[in-house]
């Protein structure tokens, strides 16, 4: 009974702390909001006109929907690659190499030859299988122990050695079992070496898939993004044309644009940060030692990224699309 209601608190509170997490964030994208001006706090909004700031402010809620739709796309890219690059180095570093020691060796040479192998670049992690380990897992897995009727144990130790990534390919092996037959206290040494190929292969293939990917959407990203910021200049074309008669200067123009785009990427990045953030949390319900894959760096590197490119693109296609009505005539401006 005490084990249930304190998995209940425990549960409780998980919720509260989701709960004012959640608050927290509305409130924030709420004064983001009030800042762009898609709300407005006076009381007497019903006795202005509310016709141009009403369709201004759905423009920017369609503008900051649009862009945390393409930002979502964009992270779940940025996070395939990642953790794609984790992926791989983890299935490398699970191929492991065999090195099968002579009878004459001792546990304690054994022991020496495993702490000179930890010093070496290319060693990710040793298990030492002495001859009455293999013998145990041998008749284990067989049912029946051959010391029985051979009269000795025909099982010899080995070391398990497993390879850090950046060695796990056909080249760096020829050498590095080259130098480990140089030790006589090795007998022979074995390795699935069409295994490592086919895998190196297999990853080769699906990182350049990703690639080809993020460039090609990161390209459609900046062509929606770009659209959708010029259909939102473009109603405001008159406005940038009498600030220019008036005398003001480009740089004053482009100003409160670049500001407004800039809140409208924040926004939408963090909207894209929750929504990527949820299917995380998610995957780690569902998949458990995802951890290993996706790490805590992939999740910042991949925050980060949406981050900046909800700065960067929102404020670059605002930039260009002022810029393009600056150089206009009216004459032009009325033909468009």
């Amino acid at each position: 009974m005490v084990l249930i209601m304190g998995a209940k608190l425990r549960f409780l509170s998980e919720k509260t702390k989701i709960f004012h997490f959640s608050l927290s964030i509305f409130h924030f994208i709420y004064y983001l909001c009030t800042k762009l001006g898609v709300i407005r706090l006076n009381d007497d909004m019903s006795n202005r006109k509310k016709g141009p700031r009403s369709r201004r402010g759905m423009q920017v809620v369609t503008l900051c929907i649009s862009t945390t739709m393409v930002l979502i796309l964009l992270g779940m890219v940025v996070f395939s690659v990642l953790s794609a690059r984790n992926l791989s180095a983890h299935m490398k570093e699970n191929l492991t190499m065999t090195i099968i020691l002579k009878d004459s060796v001792s546990v304690n040479d054994a022991h020496l030859m495993c702490r000179d192998l930890y010093h070496r670049p290319y060693s990710h992690n040793i298990d030492y299988i002495s001859k009455e380990q293999a013998q145990r897992e041998q008749v284990k897995e067989l049912g029946s122990d051959p010391s029985e009727f051979l009269g000795f144990n025909p099982f010899p130790a080995t070391l398990e050695v497993q390879l850090k990534s950046d060695y796990a390919n056909r080249d760096s092996l020829k050498w590095i079992v080259k130098e480990m037959k140089k030790d006589e206290r090795v007998s022979d040494i074995s390795y699935m070496e069409d295994l490592m190929d086919k895998v190196n292969r297999n990853l080769s293939r699906v990182s350049v898939v990703l690639l080809v990917l993020a460039v090609l959407l990161t390209f459609v990203s900046f062509s929606l993004i770009s659209n959708t910021v010029r259909l939102s200049v473009y109603a405001r074309r008159f406005v940038i044309h009498t600030m220019k008669l008036v005398g003001a200067s480009w740089g004053f123009i482009r100003r409160p644009f670049l500001k407004q785009a800039i809140w409208i990427g924040v926004i939408a990045a963090i909207l894209a940060i929750i929504v990527l953030g949820a299917c995380v949390y998610g995957l780690f319900l569902t998949q458990p030692g995802i951890e290993e894959v996706v790490t805590w760096e992939v999740l910042a590197i991949t925050a980060g990224s949406v981050l900046l490119f909800g700065i960067v693109i929102t404020a670059l296609c605002a930039w260009l699309a002022v810029n393009k009505f600056l150089k206009m005539t009216a004459g032009e401006l009325y033909k468009i």
